[in-house]
């Protein structure tokens, strides 16, 4: 069973940015494709970027590409999302998420994923 705990949210105001985290325990993170998924208010949760588990390969969803940024620290059994140049859309909370398939592919429809944390609540607002 694995662990995940996300931090980093915050309040910021539009055009700002923040670095969220994800620990992660319980499994082989090195051999771990992750990705961070997020949900706003009413909406379903969303996918928003994934990295392979070497670091060699990352996909975002079309609303963040340019302006979001996803790594791993695999010593560490982290991940991380730098978010810049946020806007109000973007207010949701975050969760991370491991998919073992292969290392190589992170799947990006939330109900493929049986176990959540507790997410980091992102807001932007002026």
């Amino acid at each position: 069973q694995v662990q995940l705990v996300e931090s980093g949210g915050g309040l910021v105001q539009p055009g700002g940015s923040l670095v969220l985290s994800c620990k992660v325990s319980g499994r082989t993170f090195s051999r771990t494709a992750m990705g961070w998924f997020r949900q706003a208010p009413g909406k379903e949760r969303e996918f928003v970027a994934s990295i392979t588990w070497n670091g060699d390969n990352t996909y975002y969803a079309d609303s963040v590409k340019g302006r979001f940024t996803i790594s791993r620290d695999n010593a560490e059994k982290m991940l991380y999302l730098q978010m810049n140049s946020l806007k109000p859309e973007d207010t949701a909370v975050y969760y991370c998420n491991a998919d073992g398939t292969s290392g190589l592919t992170f799947a990006t429809m939330a109900s493929w994923f049986h176990s959540w944390g507790q997410g980091t609540q992102v807001t932007v607002s002026s």
